[in-house]
């Protein structure tokens, strides 16, 4: 089975549920070990990247990752297109419920014309690498004005065989109180898609806006890869 349509026949209804509760799902074993080998391989082909960034020179953290240029890979084309078609209704039942005038479409080639618009023209996907000591503040990817809701990774090695630590890390703004955390540890080949910068939350007033932040916790041992697909473009 090829990729889109391993992602077209995932359970669409459980993974807006939990999209909609927790700000997060998780597609278990989406990619095949060889894929991510294969995609973790890519790394060290400079001629595919736009730009690379050492964390540590601007605080975001210790370690490093890799933005891909256009034309992208066709892998990852397959991953950005095949999951926004099924996240963007998701989105805008998410725009709605909050009263945001914000309308996404229905395919990732007119969400890049709002982009271009904006002046938002270079590609965000990117593989992140840390090694033993690495981690990664808790940040958004906005990158703009034009941004859309969610993103997603794949985790291309495994915890506690090629790296110890380096959990994920969501942290949940709270009303009136301490931020909530919550720690994943996806394995090799799942797919986590989490809200980019917020998430929609009942309360007993109807629908709030809960802000969310993501980061990565220490590696203790290893080296931990992982590829990010976030869907609008960037402007720098």
């Amino acid at each position: 089975m090829d990729l889109a349509d391993r992602i077209y026949q995932q359970d669409w209804d459980e993974i807006t549920q939990s999209l909609n509760n927790k700000g997060y799902a998780i597609i278990p074993r989406l990619m095949t070990a060889q894929e991510c080998t294969d995609i973790a391989g890519l790394y060290s082909d400079h001629s595919l990247y736009r730009k690379t960034v050492v964390m540590e020179r601007h605080q975001y953290g210790l370690g490093e990752y890799r933005y891909f240029n256009y034309p992208l890979p066709e892998i990852i084309v397959t991953l950005r297109e095949s999951l926004y078609k099924k996240l963007s209704p998701v989105a805008n039942l998410w725009m709605q419920a909050l009263g945001m005038p914000t309308v996404f479409p229905h395919t990732i080639a007119a969400l890049h014309e709002q982009c271009r618009d904006n002046n938002q023209l270079k590609p965000t996907p990117l593989i992140l690498k840390y090694g033993k000591g690495g981690f990664n503040t808790l940040h958004q990817d906005i990158y703009g004005d034009v941004y859309f809701p969610m993103q997603a990774v794949i985790m291309l090695t495994e915890p506690d065989d090629e790296y110890i630590g380096g959990e994920f890390v969501l942290t949940e703004q709270v009303p009136r109180a301490q931020s909530k955390a919550i720690v994943l540890k996806p394995k090799k080949g799942d797919l986590l898609i989490f809200t980019t910068s917020f998430r929609r939350a009942k309360g007993s007033k109807g629908y709030r806006r809960v802000n969310m932040r993501h980061g990565v916790s220490e590696v203790h041992d290893g080296k931990r890869m992982a590829l990010g697909i976030i869907f609008h473009d960037a402007i720098s």
